[in-house]
């Protein structure tokens, strides 16, 4: 049976902010700083102290060019973090129905599916069965190819059919469609131009009808915009710019590396707006 939830638009009202903390050894900004159970766990705390309404709790890179963990491994990562945050508002990142099925037990409210339910066909299943919360992303490829030329026809109206095709599946599996979000994949599959016509563009795909989650943070075109030719991330101060840029474009939730920084900023950005 689900169990009853507000609409997603009440849970995550505009602006708000989704903490990350990945469990894992090759993530492309955070590799390594939360491999110990405490340490993730200390840090996601502190992340909801800043101010995030909830935090992303990953145990497998989806950075370009990464491999696949097994079940085990990820389970392994995940589950000592996830039994130290009982009690606590966290989402869990995972393409694994296993996982996501772990997490929910364990208090998870939201699931964010990079493949938006094509990676594990049990997956539909297993959040309907929740009531959870759950993101959809686009991705054009898998993680291991997907910046291997990326090309559309219309890169923002091809993710807006992509995204539409798959809230149709999630709401005909028997999810909610008031429990579902949108993201566009920032960095998934994306050229730095693309991306950021993604963001330019962002009420074409706000006009879906679904909150839209923009993960912009730290990703390698916001350094390779400012010049720095083969950057793998971007810093602190582009982050927080591209983020209010997509606040200010219909964005919803706002998914970052630093919360206190991006909390203040669309806080006076939201003072602004009015």
């Amino acid at each position: 049976m689900s169990n009853p939830r507000t609409p997603i638009e009440e849970r995550f009202p505009r602006p708000s902010v989704m903490g990350v903390v990945n469990v894992t050894p090759d993530s492309f900004s955070d590799a390594g700083v939360h491999s110990e159970p405490d340490v993730a766990a200390a840090a996601a705390r502190r992340m909801l102290e800043e101010g995030a309404a909830i935090v992303d709790v990953g145990g497998e890179s989806t950075r370009p060019g990464s491999e696949g963990v097994t079940l085990d491994e990820e389970l392994s990562r995940v589950v000592p973090v996830l039994e130290r945050l009982q009690g606590v508002p966290i989402s869990i990142d995972t393409a694994k129905a296993a996982v996501a099925q772990r997490a929910l037990a364990l208090g998870a409210e939201l699931v964010n599916d990079v493949t938006a339910l094509r990676g594990d066909p049990r997956m539909a299943e297993a959040v309907a069965e929740s009531g959870a919360y759950l993101c959809l992303m686009h991705m054009q490829g898998e993680p291991r190819t997907m910046q291997v030329e990326p090309t559309y026809a219309d890169v923002v109206a091809d993710v807006a059919a992509f995204l539409q095709e798959r809230l149709r599946f999630a709401v005909e599996a028997g999810i909610a469609e008031d429990r579902i979000c949108l993201d566009p994949g920032i960095g998934f599959g994306k050229t730095m131009e693309q991306n950021f016509e993604l963001v330019r563009r962002l009420p074409e795909l706000a006009a879906l009808g679904r909150p839209i989650l923009i993960g912009f943070s730290r990703k390698s075109s916001l350094g390779r915009v400012l010049g720095r030719r083969g950057a793998k991330t971007g810093p602190m101060s582009a982050s927080v710019a591209a983020a209010v840029a997509a606040y200010e474009r219909g964005a919803t939730i706002l998914r970052v590396h630093d919360v206190r920084e991006h909390v203040e900023a669309l806080t006076v950005a939201a003072a602004v707006a009015g």
